[in-house]
């Protein structure tokens, strides 16, 4: 019943965000303008502008809900997130230097997908000397501090003002340029990232019950890690090529999901990628209500300010557990 509730309030959620705009229109108007029927600027509207982002909007939710959900069970961290471990980083360094040498908007992201899969590559090339959780979460973390090192290093070299500021704005995260062509892009690699995640899931599962017990049960650790590594840098990539910087959806959503749900690994991915995308939905909608004449306010800050202080309470209850 939970999980039906859970699906139609996303359904909710997606015709919200299509609701939600400058220009009023009626849920007549725009399910006409889906289908397209109705008056033209309306369809422009609909189309080019609205359903783009919802689309964009659900697509990297889920993918950042199920990756997060993906490592705090192969980790058994309630604090492992693809920020903390480095993906968001490395994707961001990647698009940083396209945007220090002011590259057009499709080498910055191939460049931010490049630099996830080589931040993913290290990461199991330094977890590789010893399979394991402890090992992932170690070298997640020291390839996370050096990119966001080296992109603080790029940031104070930037010569160009104008240059500086975009990058500054760029790592702020936003949909308000979410397009069909960039939903062309995120779409196919979120679902092969999140397919990959599921395929896991019931390893996670046995994982649970520890490393060794399920290498007695038949769970493969090399193969589980480099499938989930691959996977989030697919989910995460993807979505900060287009999209910038948006963090803690990872972190926030799979603990909300633990709590309505239970805390199986198998279910909760794809729990975790529904109510991601539910959760984004809802982000950017406050943005955009919340949003000033030219004093927008940005994606990645929203999540944040919401992420933080539960990132705070997961620490605190975890010193005093």
């Amino acid at each position: 019943m939970r999980a039906l509730g859970l699906f139609i309030f996303f359904v909710l959620s997606i015709f919200g965000s299509l609701f939600l705009g400058a220009t009023t229109l009626s849920v007549s108007e725009i399910v006409q303008a889906l289908m397209g029927q109705g008056d033209s600027l309306h369809r422009k509207i609909v189309w080019e502008l609205r359903l783009p982002r919802t689309l964009l909007a659900i697509c990297i939710g889920a993918g950042l809900g199920a990756s997060g959900a993906a490592l705090q069970g192969y980790t058994r961290n309630v604090l492992a997130a693809p920020g903390i471990l480095g993906f968001t980083a490395c994707a961001a360094l990647g698009a940083v230097i396209a945007l220090y040498f002011s590259a057009p908007a499709i080498v910055i992201t191939g460049a931010a997908l490049l630099g996830t899969i080589l931040g993913a590559m290290a990461i199991l090339a330094l977890s590789g000397l010893k399979k394991g959780a402890s090992t992932l979460i170690l070298a997640g973390v020291g390839i996370s501090a050096l990119a966001t090192a080296v992109t603080g290093l790029i940031m104070n070299l930037t010569p160009n003002p104008w240059a500086l500021s975009e990058i500054v704005y760029w790592m702020m995260g936003t949909l308000r340029h979410a397009s069909l062509s960039n939903l062309v892009l995120v779409a196919p690699m979120t679902a092969m990232g999140i397919a990959g995640l599921w395929v896991i899931g019931r390893d996670l599962k046995t994982l649970s019950l520890g490393e060794m017990t399920a290498q007695s049960l038949g769970v493969s650790l090399v193969q589980v890690q480099w499938i989930l590594v691959i996977s989030v840098a697919l989910c995460v990539g993807s979505g900060v090529a287009v999209a910038g910087a948006i963090g803690f959806v990872g972190l926030f959503v799979p603990h909300m999901v633990r709590m309505m749900f239970g805390p199986d690994p198998e279910k909760l991915i794809w729990r975790s990628a529904i109510l991601g995308a539910v959760f984004l939905l809802w982000a950017d909608m406050a943005t955009r209500i919340l949003s000033g004449p030219g004093s927008p306010l940005y994606l990645g800050i929203f999540t944040s300010l919401i992420g933080v202080p539960f990132f705070l309470y997961l620490v605190v209850r975890e010193v005093r557990s």
